[in-house]
């Protein structure tokens, strides 16, 4: 990654694609079984084509996201591993929350905030496919595993969709510029020095 004078590249198209599809297929798997888990909000099933068609469609949204999301996570794995830097980070996070940079230990391409909500939502990700799959096959499970899916399934995906409102408000109300990266590819060298320092000094080498 080379900046110029006014752009640094962020993310590639490959990893956007990759990004917005996993995005697309988690609302559309936690929309529907949202509405499949309350009757209070059973109305967003007729925004996917009523309950018949969302009692289909549901467990394969949730298929279509883990397989989307495995590629996400085999590309950017290494990346995410926390080192003494992150750690010092995530203790320091109210920093960052006010805005107050300077006092936080220097970011790689993603932060300690980031690393950790990755891995998070990669183990609500595992917890919820094995869940849904008990649950999409009662019949051939045994009893604990379907009393245990009854509760893990909705406690996952919630600590997942609380996951992803914390990543949206953190990717752009909090974070100015950062969504640029996400939809454009790029930043500007600025941001990067003053959010990433370690990754803005890396793409200069």
């Amino acid at each position: 990654m080379r900046d110029t004078t006014s752009k640094l590249t962020r993310f590639s198209l490959a990893e956007r694609l990759v990004h917005w599809l996993v995005a697309l297929s988690f609302l559309y798997a936690a929309l529907t079984g949202l509405s499949l888990w309350s009757p209070r909000l059973y109305w967003l099933a007729s925004i996917f084509g009523g309950g018949v068609t969302v009692r289909g469609w549901h467990p394969l949204g949730g298929m279509l996201f883990a397989l989307i999301f495995s590629v996400m996570f085999v590309s950017w794995k290494r990346q995410m591993r926390l080192d003494s830097d992150d750690r010092r980070w995530l203790r320091m996070a109210h920093r960052y929350a006010a805005h107050d940079y300077a006092a936080l230990p220097e970011a790689g391409r993603f932060n300690g905030g980031q690393k950790s909500l990755f891995w998070l939502q990669s183990v609500n990700g595992v917890l919820l496919l094995l869940s849904g799959i008990v649950l999409w096959w009662p019949e051939s499970m045994a009893r604990s595993l379907r009393e245990a899916a009854v509760l893990v399934h909705p406690i996952s995906g919630i600590l997942a969709i609380a996951g992803l409102i914390v990543h949206i408000y953190m990717g752009t109300a909090a974070t100015p510029g950062a969504f640029r990266g996400m939809t454009q590819g790029w930043v500007k060298p600025g941001w990067a020095a003053s959010h990433h320092a370690k990754w803005y000094r890396e793409t200069r080498e």
